[in-house]
């Protein structure tokens, strides 16, 4: 018996030895621990068998220096894996000589003041496209913090039954540092007084000029814009929406292409014998670039006859992903999630009136940019006209009627939170929960 507790102990001991090219096979306990295997040189493979919970990891610890950026490629294949965002994930953690973690080099000033320095949380490269054979790359670009010495890289799969995964030509290498991806964001604070859809949108033409002034490269209106003074909004709907395009888009389209500017907007919209409340994406050559319906109607659109929309796009432009959602949408945190899942990295949200924390939620729970327009004033105690930055602090708001306000960003620039949190925007792929479907 004593035989043969030791031979199970060296066996066991020889499994976590095991070393593969230089990876070293993980799991956080035995009875969970996956089948680790090889094919070549250059492919790892984790298999799981049909029970719950298995979980395990190929690791390799790279030396790093401090203050350099560093670049994570590597490819994956998969069979029978059903979560592939949660289960086939990469983690890069930054270490000092002992094996320790490290903390940021410098708290960030938008971090409340007086919280701990920031730890510098584990990296999680993102999953891009798949080849025809199955081939998916995962990557990232990432600064090791000044006080890192080793950067351990972990490739995973766990929590997939009967599912296995390979990983072929994991490595991380030196680069050059991203370039800042600046991008000048504004919002007009005006409600129109005007007496037609023409006049409603013609009050916006002094106003863009001003915002082109300001060099801005985005800028975002209110909701419903065409219709929404008190005389042209006692008529009925099915009156007054237009197809897209139409007149008003047509309008905005050559107000954005004169002053090169990407303008977002929403309008009632006609479509056969539906009527919806969208928003448009113009850009700065005229072109409408997209649109998204409301997904979310209130009971009043909803008993006018409005149709909700069904799908949450997100649009490429020169300076990075947009995503819009308009006024009770932000309501609800699946709007700004699909979104943010679908890639957006700035969200425009044209919107009548709002709980203004509902709008630094919506910003603070996806960490992306979020740009309100609204016709509420300043001392409603209500919504406001902003931009919001991924921790959801206002960054500039429109305080009087005919304001424009514009912020510069840049979207290449991590936003870290306080505490365990780390690049948290990163982190909402591989963390959040499945959601049940047909609900």
């Amino acid at each position: 018996m004593r035989i043969h507790i030791v031979l199970s102990l060296f066996f066991t001991a020889s499994l976590h030895a095991a070393d593969f090219h230089g990876w070293a096979c993980e799991s956080p306990r035995d009875e969970i621990r996956p089948q680790f295997s090889s094919s070549g040189e250059n492919t790892l493979i984790i298999t799981h068998d049909a029970r719950e919970g298995l979980d395990g990891w190929f690791q390799k610890s790279f030396e790093v220096k401090g203050g350099t950026f560093y670049r994570f490629e590597a490819r994956r294949r998969t069979t029978g894996v059903t979560n592939l965002r949660q289960s086939c994930l990469v983690r890069v953690l930054w270490q000092d000589e002992k094996g320790n973690g490290v903390k940021l080099d410098a708290a960030p000033e938008y971090l409340t003041p007086g919280l701990p320095m920031p730890s510098a949380e584990p990296e999680y490269p993102a999953d891009g496209q798949t080849d025809a054979e199955g081939w998916a790359t995962v990557s990232g670009v990432y600064r090791a913090p000044s006080k890192a010495a080793k950067a351990i890289v972990e490739l995973h799969l766990q929590w997939a039954p009967g599912g296995r995964v390979e990983w072929r030509g994991a490595h991380l290498a030196t680069t050059e540092p991203p370039a800042p991806r600046k991008v000048r964001l504004a919002t007009i604070h005006h409600k129109p007084n005007g007496k037609s859809p023409r006049e409603n949108c013609a009050e916006f033409a002094p106003l863009l000029t001003e915002a082109a002034q300001k060099h801005a490269d985005l800028v975002v209106l209110g909701e419903t814009v065409p219709t929404a003074s008190a005389e042209v909004k006692s008529l009925k709907i099915q009156e007054t929406a237009e197809p897209i395009p139409g007149p008003s888009t047509t309008y905005f389209a050559g107000l954005a292409k004169q002053h090169r500017l990407h303008v977002v907007l929403s309008l009632y919209e006609r479509d056969a014998h539906l009527i919806y409340n969208t928003a448009v994406l113009l850009g700065p050559d005229g072109t409408l670039i997209g649109k998204y319906r409301k997904v979310s109607l209130p009971p009043g659109e909803a008993a006018k006859g409005i149709a909700p929309g069904k799908d949450y796009p997100v649009f490429d432009t020169a300076f990075g992903k947009v995503g819009m959602m308009v006024c009770y949408d932000g309501f609800f945190p699946e709007v700004a999630r699909e979104l943010t899942k679908n890639g957006a990295e700035v969200i425009a949200w044209p919107v009548w009136g709002c709980n203004p924390l509902l709008a630094q939620a919506r910003a603070c729970e996806n960490h992306v940019f979020v740009i309100s327009s609204t016709f509420m004033k300043p001392d409603d105690g209500w919504m406001y006209s902003a931009i919001y930055d991924q921790g959801g602090r206002p960054l500039a708001k429109g305080e009087q009627w005919g304001t424009v306000v514009v912020t510069e960003v840049d979207l290449n620039q991590p936003y870290y939170g306080p505490y365990n949190l780390g690049d948290f925007h990163s982190m909402i792929a591989r963390h959040r929960p499945p959601v049940p479907t047909g609900k």
